[in-house]
């Protein structure tokens, strides 16, 4: 079942469809906050047994006014459940490498890739926020601003889209700085997404010895929820997880 799983996702990751994907947090109403793999703007999450099961494990933050606080990140059929509820004025970083490595075109050329999903809810998207993880995209403070960040550098000409879940989306490509501006309409909640492929190569632990990969994609999202604006659009209809096809014969062996 794991080969199976294994090159399902590897073949999801083949798609165009793939670079879509990212990991966002949710914190629904009186529940702990969950950690979703998916597309937010096509209200898709994925599931477990599925290609959730692409990640072996996630490793969340919390971020208050007094510190960090690590957070349980436990697998559940549709996310990742945290530990606790994120409080009002708290936000939390995310960190999520998943545990395949697959072939990626970038330029056209197939790179053998291994993908780190990084992802951070802030309470206040009009608050400057420092940033923290590998790859982070963090509010500026001026309204409708954000700043991508690699390895603490801002991260030039680089593609950032904003989404709701009604399907809209809004495309900026980040300045000098790093910094990229975005309308944001409407009182909802919003996920911004960008990507990043560090042609670094190197090698990993394997379940058979060392892995070697020739570059890691990154992806990154901040979510927050717009407290003003414009009643939001409806969401479009929920997209079904993926399923996991039956491997072929020989693939299963």
């Amino acid at each position: 079942m794991k080969k199976t799983l294994s090159l399902a996702i590897a073949a999801l990751a083949l798609t165009a469809t793939a670079q879509a994907h990212q990991v966002w947090i949710e914190q629904p109403a009186g529940k702990p906050a969950i950690i979703r793999f998916g597309e937010f703007a096509e209200n898709l999450r994925e599931a477990s047994p599925g290609y959730l099961d692409g990640f072996d494990k996630m490793t969340a933050t919390l971020l208050t006014a007094k510190g960090e606080v690590p957070l349980t990140a436990t697998k559940a059929a549709d996310g990742f459940t945290l530990s606790q509820k994120v409080g009002g004025k708290d936000g939390v970083v995310v960190d999520g490498p998943m545990n395949t490595l697959r072939t990626f075109k970038h330029g056209g050329e197939p790179l053998q890739t291994w993908f780190q999903m990084n992802a951070r809810y802030v309470p206040d998207a009009a608050a400057v926020t420092a940033p923290k993880l590998v790859m982070d995209i963090v509010p500026t403070g001026q309204a409708g601003q954000f700043q991508v960040v690699f390895k603490g550098q801002p991260l030039p000409k680089t593609k950032l889209v904003a989404m709701v879940d009604s399907g809209w989306e809004q495309t900026a490509y980040t300045d000098e700085q790093g910094k990229a501006h975005f309308s944001l309409p409407w009182k909802t909640q919003y996920v911004l997404r960008t990507m990043h492929i560090d042609r670094t190569p190197g090698d990993r632990p394997g379940a058979s010895g060392p892995e070697h990969y020739d570059a890691i994609g990154y992806v990154a999202t901040l979510t927050f929820v717009k407290p003003d604006g414009a009643a939001p659009l409806p969401a479009v209809p929920v997209r079904p997880p993926n399923k996991v096809q039956a491997a072929p014969a020989a693939a299963a062996k």
